[in-house]
């Protein structure tokens, strides 16, 4: 079973071409400008099983075009280890593309590996007293995460604070030019408030990037041979 709060198609914001896109129930990080707030809690809203649910991703593969498939986001997936390790190697035995969305704090996360065709990991900030205070979790599992996933597909998104990270684009580009980054890709995503009509209570500080310190980062990862998208 998968206790899963929301579903739909999305064309290549989570991942490449048009894709299914399950929503997982629970997260373990508590970012106050979570755009899913609904999804941290680990109550279910629906339960679904995990072979209704890959008959279901067969059903639908005439519409995985340009490259889609299935993917996996929250909340946070790995919440539900199990059942998700289990749907991941289902949904791949069936010939379907597999994507993740992760915090990236999963000690076991690497074991998924052979079984995602395309991961993607949230980078919060580069600083793990900092990553601690803003999310309740350390970002040190992230890193080797990260790191183990050198040499694979991996999409890293980055989450721009003004007044938290954004004073920091050195940190970022001495850790990420250290690593082997031919098949990693980068994306910036600075601040919003998208989720705040969803919390009963929004006491997150605007932290809202500035357009030239935006361009900053793009043109410092360019010239560091980083590759940045959009999505």
């Amino acid at each position: 079973m998968l206790h899963i709060f929301q579903t739909g198609f999305n064309y290549s914001q989570d991942g490449p071409g048009n894709r299914l896109v399950l929503h997982l129930q629970g997260c373990n990080m508590r970012c106050p400008w979570c755009s899913n707030p609904e999804g941290i809690p680990v109550l279910s809203v629906q339960c679904l099983v995990l072979s209704e649910l890959v008959a279901h991703a067969t059903r639908c593969k005439p519409m995985f075009f340009d490259g889609g498939g299935v993917t996996l986001t929250g909340g946070e997936p790995t919440v539900q280890f199990n059942a998700v390790a289990e749907l991941l190697r289902e949904l791949q035995a069936a010939g379907i593309h597999t994507c993740i969305e992760t915090n990236g704090t999963h000690p076991r996360l690497p074991e998924l590996y052979p079984h995602i065709d395309h991961l993607i990991i949230d980078f919060k900030h580069p600083h793990d007293d900092v990553h601690q205070r803003l999310t309740g979790l350390s970002n040190v599992q992230v890193k080797a995460n990260i790191e183990a996933a050198q040499g694979r597909q991996l999409h890293i998104r980055l989450i721009l604070l003004h007044g938290h990270n954004t004073h920091l684009l050195d940190d970022y580009l001495a850790y990420f030019t250290q690593l082997n980054t031919s098949k990693m890709t980068f994306e910036l995503l600075p601040y919003h408030e998208l989720g705040r009509g969803k919390w009963e209570n929004y006491n997150f500080e605007p932290a809202f990037v500035p357009e030239d310190t935006l361009q900053a980062f793009k043109q410092a990862f360019k010239q560091a041979n980083l590759k940045e998208i959009t999505t």
